[in-house]
């Protein structure tokens, strides 16, 4: 699941639904007929914040329509009628997760999937999850991504996103870079990224003590894929590091 949606609602149903689905999602957020309703939710979309509309189709097209960019960059938008029997991946659907994200939760719901992308075959491709120091420079950060790439027999333009700690949301350096490869930048809490620290392949006392988690770039690398790939993945390059930053590469197949 994606942490830090937002969920919308604008009736009385929709609201009763939402408050349904909060302790089923990450640390998700639920505005109620926010107000002014345009600005907030085209400023949260301009974020990168992962939506849940429990609205017609209709308002969140136009709502978001003057804001869509590229299914690359855009983040996953899903839209759930009142009664909360069709699930659809508005946004997104492949590159930004949407497709995975809603079959996760149509389950959650026990409602009908409504997938309109073409899914005709399966893809590799492969996140790299990374961590730094603050203000890290975003050079240091080309330079652990590339040399990590290269282990991985890959480039650049195989990414699909970068992935991290959410105590990174805001670093600029990750974000530049993110923007500068047109592919999603996406963040977990370490409750979520310690669900996969048996998989690391090393663990540092240091690093936990710091943030959480034993170790940051590896799993922010598996719980993306695995989020993903709808299994669980393996390492493809266990963790790169240079004086500032850390960087660890997960292959997986998208469907």
């Amino acid at each position: 699941m994606f942490t830090q949606a937002v969920i919308i609602s604008l009736t009385t149903r929709g609201k009763a639904l939402a408050e349904s689905l909060i302790p089923s999602l990450n640390q998700a957020k639920h505005l109620h007929c926010p107000k002014p309703f345009k600005q907030t939710i085209q400023a949260l979309f301009l974020e990168q914040t992962p939506l849940i509309f429990i609205t017609a189709t209709g308002i969140a097209v136009r709502t978001l329509a003057p804001v869509i960019q590229s299914k690359v960059i855009d983040p996953p938008i899903l839209v759930i009628d009142q009664n909360g029997q069709f699930v659809i991946p508005l946004l997104s659907g492949h590159e930004g997760g949407a497709n995975r994200w809603a079959k996760q939760i149509s389950e959650i719901l026990d409602a009908q999937l409504v997938i309109t992308t073409a899914k005709a075959y399966t893809k590799q491709k492969i996140v790299a999850g990374m961590g730094c120091d603050h203000d890290c420079p975003i050079e240091l950060l080309e330079d652990i991504l590339q040399h990590s790439l290269k282990l991985a027999n890959a480039e650049s333009k195989d990414l699909a996103a970068i992935s991290s700690i959410d105590r990174k949301q805001d670093e600029q350096g990750l974000i530049q870079l993110s923007q500068q490869l047109g592919i999603p930048f996406i963040c977990y809490d370490a409750r979520t990224l310690r669900q996969v620290e048996d998989q690391l392949s090393y663990k540092s006392n240091i690093i936990f003590k710091e943030v959480g988690v034993y170790g940051v770039a590896e799993a922010a690398a598996l719980v993306y894929a695995q989020e993903q790939a709808g299994k669980p993945c393996e390492l493809t390059v266990p963790k790169q590091k240079n004086k500032r930053a850390t960087c660890a590469i997960v292959k997986f197949e998208d469907i």
